[in-house]
């Protein structure tokens, strides 16, 4: 007499096994990284919570490490319209070593105001004082070598992100993914 318990017993921990793979298994906000959550604020002294302060519900953060870096900024701004599209929330996002004390960011931000005197950039300029490797790390990116325009929710998901300088084909599938309603 077989028992039919030996089959059964093999189905339902492969089953088990399965649903616990799939548990563990990455999501893709994991994938494509997270912002880390800081307190900020614009060249304008406008407090922002990063990720749950942004500005839109999905934000388009424009993320360089280095001054020389700004020019690959601008032909973003320049390329997606973002001066006269109201259609996307987006923010400049200098990413700057914390110089570790109140008067070294202070002094950082007021050469940052030197350097940027109008009113609309410096409302959307959040330097963000922080460790750059870690922040690096936490949003999935690929180094500090490049620029990025990041799509962001307000819980810190990176959604999407192009690298370097400003493409048309990027632009349209960041737009895309900044312009739909709900989840991914």
């Amino acid at each position: 007499m077989k028992t039919t318990w030996t089959p059964l017993f093999a189905w339902l921990l492969a089953a088990l096994a399965a649903l616990a793979l799939a548990s563990a298994a990455p999501n893709e906000a994991g994938v494509m990284g997270q912002l880390p959550t800081i307190m900020a604020r614009t060249l304008d002294r406008q407090a922002v919570r990063v990720p749950d302060g942004l500005p839109g519900e999905r934000t388009l953060a424009l993320i360089a490490f280095r001054g020389t870096q700004q020019a690959h900024i601008e032909g973003w701004v320049q390329g997606l319209d973002l001066k006269d599209d109201p259609s996307i929330s987006w923010l400049r996002m200098p990413v700057l070593n914390d110089p570790g004390s109140v008067a070294g960011r202070s002094d950082i931000e007021n050469k940052l105001r030197r350097k940027y005197p109008d009113n609309a950039v410096r409302a959307r300029m959040v330097p963000v004082f922080t460790n750059r490797e870690h922040f690096v790390r936490s949003a999935g990116l690929n180094g500090t070598d490049q620029v990025y325009a990041v799509g962001v929710n307000r819980q810190g998901e990176v959604l999407a992100r192009a690298e370097g300088m400003f493409d048309a084909g990027k632009a349209q599938n960041l737009r895309e993914t900044l312009q739909q309603r709900g989840g991914f």
